[in-house]
């Protein structure tokens, strides 16, 4: 029986296994809203056969986003468009979906990738002066931040709190606090970033104490019953920074506060950062965090084949692998490491007659077209 392809309880959710799609930021909505683009990628991805669906980081207020293309959870129009995109995905496909709700903080108004990824400066078009724990840059030619004041802190608290909201009403599964790759609430764990006096800077226990009320924010304004989980970049990859120590002592904190999981990253606070890249290497920051946290948790970064993750998931490393760049290749891949492992996976009904001829028990056939 193959690990991966086991069930797993995530508050009052069972995944039917392992794979999670990973929220990848796709920079493809208008003020916020989800467009066609959003309907045609997640609905591929839904019909991936994997246990669960997250969407991409969406701002929980315009200052929040990454780009001007962002998705957002602040309006009603934005929470409109999103419902629409849900609508067919659920007639269609089983799959759980949550949502990761995000600030960009000192990393937002910037260019989408593929038109180089820079930041644009307030004074420019399509910028905005972004906020920050202090007033430290991201990198050397970027806008200085402003510091957030404790009025500023307020409305990001506020926006948290109203798109955990939305996010009820729009039904979604389960919500992921983006606290990784060098975003706000990762800029205030982090020391190299976050240089207050106050009581959200110098101490780790203060450096923690406004992710943690986010945390705490979104958790008392979804479901109860409904699992909200936390991205984490376990280290900065730079010497003085975040490290793996501290993450296992904020997994900790979180655990205490009825945290569902820990979602297990690494890296994008600096452009000092020296990745050591190699197959699965974040897992074994997933493994610790889940050994000395007691935490479930998600392993993602550079796993490719079924075996991989299947090894992962027995070995007891993670509870589940999170996939992104590998499922954009392959959509298809939890149907395909099925194939390789002896498991089964959901897949429509218009899709059965594509199961190869000596795999008569890929599909499983109670998915049905609602």
């Amino acid at each position: 029986m193959s690990h991966l392809f086991t069930s797993m309880q995530l508050g009052s959710l069972q995944l039917t296994n392992r794979i999670v799609v990973a929220p990848m930021c796709q920079y493809s909505a208008s003020e916020g809203s989800a467009t066609d683009w959003h309907m045609m990628h997640l609905g591929h991805l839904a019909l991936s056969g994997a246990g669960m669906l997250i969407i991409e980081a969406t701002a929980v207020e315009p200052q929040g986003r990454i780009t001007a293309g962002d998705l957002g959870l602040w309006s009603d129009d934005n929470e409109a468009a999103l419902a629409r995109v849900l609508q067919a995905v659920r007639r269609h496909s089983p799959i759980p979906v949550a949502i990761q709700l995000a600030h960009a903080g000192r990393k937002a108004s910037t260019h989408v990738p593929w038109e180089g990824g820079q930041s644009i400066p307030s004074t420019a078009p399509q910028g905005w002066r972004t906020v920050a724990p202090s007033a430290i840059p991201f990198a050397g030619h970027d806008e200085t931040p402003l510091a957030l004041d404790e009025a500023g802190l307020q409305r990001v608290r506020d926006a948290f709190a109203a798109a955990a909201r939305r996010a009820a009403r729009l039904g979604l599964d389960s919500i992921e606090v983006h606290a990784a790759h060098g975003y706000l609430l990762h800029q205030f764990l982090s020391p190299l970033s976050n240089r207050r006096e106050d009581g959200y800077g110098g101490t780790l226990e203060n450096r923690m104490r406004f992710p943690l009320e986010i945390f705490d924010i979104v958790r008392a304004n979804f479901p109860k019953e409904k699992a909200v989980g936390v991205r984490v970049s376990a280290t900065d990859w730079v010497d003085g920074g975040w490290d793996v120590e501290q993450t296992v002592a904020f997994a900790r904190a979180l655990k205490q506060r009825g945290c569902g999981y820990i979602d297990v990253s690494s890296g994008g606070l600096s452009p000092l950062q020296k990745i050591e890249l190699g197959p699965g290497y974040q897992v074994p920051f997933a493994e610790r965090i889940k050994r000395e946290a007691g935490m479930p948790t998600m392993a993602v970064g550079l796993i490719t084949e079924a075996q991989q993750a299947e090894d992962i998931i027995a070995s007891g490393k993670a509870d589940m692998i999170a996939l992104a760049r590998g499922i954009l290749y392959d959509p298809r891949w939890p149907w395909h490491a099925a194939a390789a492992l002896g498991a089964q996976v959901d897949a429509p009904p218009q899709y059965w007659r594509s199961q190869p001829r000596e795999l008569k028990e890929l599909f499983r056939t109670n998915t049905m077209v609602k």
